[in-house]
């Protein structure tokens, strides 16, 4: 068998936990299984160079931000691989260039576009544990890039896809995947598995168990997902296409706190002037997730819409360079907000989903202040005061508690 396991932060914060996983990959090594393990870097190690880099330069240029933050992997991975040759068990430590792993020019959200394998094939004939840096890749240019915070997870899913392997594992400090984050809402309760669809829809809207993009292509690929603790042996949960069990009502909660809001006020209320505004944010590559128009009066409409607060600077300067083009008379920012949302397939057969969640909200005062929904989701973009308290409240309501 050929496992991949993705092993987070936070599971080779220091020498001891290193250690821990060092065993864990040779325990596996040692059953003949072939071994591919994916690190990310070492505890805050990334959060620590984001604060030097900006010690330097209040915005830095991405392409020196992906240099710099490409250390922590490749400290992680050498470390590990020094770990199993100490435990007396041969490893080899792989970076993006060595691998190589192939991505898009576009620094700190990169996309992977292939994956050369006969390297690791070849480590892996030699019976080594071969250990990748997660989260890194090579563009056109031989340059480093990232592919985003939490983007070790779309590497392991990646090899795993590119290996045929049998199995990939995500490692993590919480035990599987929960109905809400376990630290914000005590009652959450594990779940032993989950769709695919569930998965991308929690990922995407703020549970940091999986990288969003990590799911896609596990999704696209028919990659078997497990996320487990890396400091217990619990069994953890499953990601598939398919769940045996009998649908919940709702599979999770989740709460997102990145989010920011732009409203684009006095549009002209005409065909084709919210294509003008989304593909010039797409240009620039800013995704935009909740978006609301409004009705047309007076011949203007106005259009908000959410981004991630680190695209906030650069999407309400691309907007204003492009003002003239797309006519708006005003544009408006607002940080402190928060985006709730409940997810589950087996609101598709139950009316009135939608009304017990806002029911929950308005028992607890929180204000609604813009709405999103899909097949198998509903997202209200809320005060960030008040998103904790809602979380839980609306976890209650459909009786997901523990």
């Amino acid at each position: 068998m050929l496992i991949v396991k993705k092993f987070g932060g936070t599971s080779v914060a220091d020498k001891e936990r290193m250690f821990n996983v060092a065993n864990r990959c040779i325990e596996e090594y040692k059953k003949g299984n072939d071994v591919v393990v994916v690190l990310s870097a070492m505890g805050k190690y990334t959060d620590e160079l984001i604060s030097k880099a900006r010690d330097m330069d209040e915005r830095p240029p991405k392409r020196e931000m992906d240099m710099l933050l490409t250390i922590g992997e490749q400290m992680s991975v050498s470390l590990m691989a020094m770990a199993m040759h100490t435990l007396g068990v041969p490893a080899i430590s792989l970076n993006a260039f060595q691998v190589t792993m192939h991505t898009t020019s576009s620094h700190q959200n990169a996309r992977l576009k292939r994956i050369d394998t006969e390297r690791i094939r070849r480590e892996l004939d030699a019976r080594r544990i071969v250990i990748v840096t997660g989260f890194q890749g090579v563009d056109k240019y031989d340059d480093y890039t990232t592919l985003g915070r939490g983007g070790s997870d779309t590497t392991a899913v990646a090899l795993a896809a590119a290996l045929h392997a049998d199995a990939c594992e995500i490692y993590t400090d919480v035990d599987g995947v929960y109905t809400a984050d376990p630290r914000k809402v005590p009652t959450a309760r594990k779940l032993k598995e989950i769709t695919y669809d569930e998965m991308l829809d929690l990922a995407t809207s703020g549970a940091g168990v999986l990288h969003n993009r990590s799911v896609e292509m596990a999704k696209k690929y028919g990659v078997p997902l497990v996320v487990r603790s890396s400091l217990n042996n619990s069994e953890g949960t499953v990601v598939k296409e398919v769940v045996s069990v009998e649908r919940m009502l709702i599979s999770g909660v989740a709460l997102d706190t990145d989010a920011v809001r732009i409203a684009v006020l006095g549009l002209r209320d005409v065909p084709g002037v919210a294509f003008k505004v989304f593909d010039t944010l797409a240009k620039k590559n800013i995704n935009v997730d909740v978006i609301l128009q409004s009705i047309g009066r007076s011949g203007t409409k106005d259009i908000s819409f959410t981004v991630n607060k680190d695209d906030l600077e650069d999407a309400v300067a691309t907007l204003e360079e492009h003002k003239d083009r797309l006519g708006f008379k005003e544009l408006h920012s607002e940080r402190g907000i928060a985006k709730l949302s409940i997810v589950g397939s087996g609101m598709l057969s139950n009316p009135g989903v939608a009304a017990k969640m806002f029911e929950s909200l308005y028992n607890e005062g929180v204000n609604i202040n813009m709405i999103s929904t899909s097949e198998i989701r509903i997202t209200v973009l809320i005060s960030e005061k008040d998103g904790v308290r809602a979380m839980n409240a609306v976890h209650d309501a459909f009786g997901l508690a523990d």
